[in-house]
Formats: structure tokens, sequence, C-alpha cells
């Protein structure tokens, strides 16, 4: 599949690069996006809630009022979970939220999105850039010149790269990423992909192992 180039200006520079029917124009598995997202998604949760329980509670172990006699429910322990400061019943544990797949599937997910993006001609080829300093201004002026300044972009860099990066950091609709830190949501959650040159070579290769 022959696709243009362009420059940071949005213009045609005359040249043409040939992205790959294995990773660009498949038939998209639905599936295996759904597993690749939702393990992606799964990961964000840290796991980490958690409330005391019964057993955990710091107070008395002597039983507070006599058995019989009262008028009311008998009651053993200042620790239950029916008064105030007492323990939660079921209350959240800490879990480990990962999930496993199989790096075939992976690659398989983030070919299938690629090639969804690629059918609705989200997915853009813009000839390599760098900054001398990190300036936001100058990252703005190549998003309005590609036409995706109110836009959800994901521009994938072929290396890292401090100056594009540092330039993005403080927009919220822009991220900037390598080939390796491709994942199957990143693309499927932006408006456009725009592939820098360098980065073709990195994004076939590790997809088509």
């Amino acid at each position: 599949m022959k696709v243009a180039v362009l420059d940071i200006k949005g213009k045609e520079t005359g040249r043409k690069v040939d992205l790959s029917d294995t990773v660009f124009a498949i038939e998209p598995n639905n599936h295996a996006i759904y597993l690749d997202v939702k393990q992606y998604l799964a990961h964000q949760r840290q796991g980490t809630h958690k409330a005391k329980e019964r057993g955990e509670i710091a107070g008395s172990t002597r039983k507070i009022k006599k058995q019989k006699g009262t008028g009311t429910a008998r009651a053993g322990s200042i620790k239950s979970p029916i008064f105030r400061g007492g323990g939660r019943i079921f209350g959240p544990r800490p879990k480990d939220y990962t999930q496993k797949l199989n790096k075939n599937l992976k690659r398989l997910a983030r070919k299938s999105a690629l090639s969804l993006k690629t059918k609705e001609n989200s997915v853009m080829v813009v000839e390599d850039f760098d900054f001398d300093t990190p300036k936001t201004k100058d990252f703005v002026q190549i998003l309005k010149s590609l036409g995706l300044e109110n836009k959800k972009s994901l521009i994938v860099l072929g290396d890292s790269n401090n100056g594009v990066y540092l330039s993005s950091r403080n927009l919220e609709r822009s991220e900037v990423v390598t080939n390796t830190e491709l994942s199957t949501y990143k693309i499927l959650n932006a408006n456009n992909i725009v592939l820098l040159e360098g980065s073709l070579e990195g994004i076939e290769t590790n997809l088509n192992k």
C-alpha cells in the first residue's frame, strides 16, 4: 500500500512509502482487540483498595453487655460491623488485576487496530522532525498544519526524542510514543495516527515477528 509522505507543513513531499499489507491491511480481529484493550485497562488499576475487617480493628474484646435482660439484641464485641467504628463486612481487599495474553494475540490486536485506522483514512506518514529546544508552540503549529489541532492524535516516533516529547507533554489531546510503546488502546483512543518515517521499519519489524 503506497502512502504519500507529508512534511511538517502538511504538504506532500513528492515521495511515497510502502505500508506493509500484513500490518496495515489485514482483516481486523475484533475479539483480539477486545482482549488486548481489556488487559490494558485492567493494568491501569492499582488494586491497593483495602478496608479493615472485624479481626483488624483495634478495640477491647470484652463482652460489652450481658447476654439477657437488656431488651435489645445480644452483642459480644465492640468491633462488630453493626457498631460505629467496627469492622467492615466483606470489605475490599488488595487484588492483582494483571491479565496474561500471549504475544501473538497482542500483535494481532495491534495490527487489527492499525488496519481499522488505515481503512478509516486516519493514518498519515510525516517526515521525521525535531526541535532544537522543546517548545509547545512549535508543536501546536505542526498539528495545525496537519489539521489535527482539535483532534485526539497519536504521534509515533522511531526512537525516543526528548525535544518532541517535552514539546507535546502539556497537550491533553496529543500523545507522543515510540514504535515500541504502541498499544491497541492508544491506537483506538486517537482520532488520527501520525507515523513518522523513522517509525515504520520498527513497527513492521515488531508486528511481523
